[in-house]
């Protein structure tokens, strides 16, 4: 991992999403079984097309079998609430969570996403 001259990891390689994990600290699958979908939810909008949508910033996904929600660290700041919201409902429930991707492979999946080699 490049580091800068004082030993931080470079901005490139900074974490900008978590995942929380349907699974809890003592290794028991979290339920109901759509609990990802009901927590993004709560985070969704209508958009222009009049139907229901994801926030950008938070997502359900899968990964390895397991119901996971992605949690852009970029909502610290725009929505502060929504944030500690999301981290508390981790913390009460006891999923764990697990640091998502860093911004290099942020933006290659964004690349992979709109075909763009450039």
């Amino acid at each position: 991992m490049p580091e800068d001259q004082l030993g931080v990891p470079a901005a490139a390689d900074a974490i900008v999403e978590y995942v929380i994990q349907g699974v809890t600290l003592d290794g028991k699958p979290f339920r109901p079984s759509d609990w990802a979908e009901r927590l993004c939810g709560v985070m969704s909008a209508f958009g222009g097309d009049h139907r229901m949508q994801y926030s950008p910033y938070v997502h359900p996904v899968t990964a390895a079998g397991v119901r996971c929600v992605v949690v852009d660290v970029r909502l610290e700041e725009l929505e502060p609430m929504a944030y500690r919201f999301l981290l508390g409902f981790a913390k009460e429930n006891e999923l764990k969570t697990r640091d998502g991707r860093d911004a290099n492979r942020t933006e290659l999946a964004r690349v992979q996403r709109t075909g763009d080699t450039n």
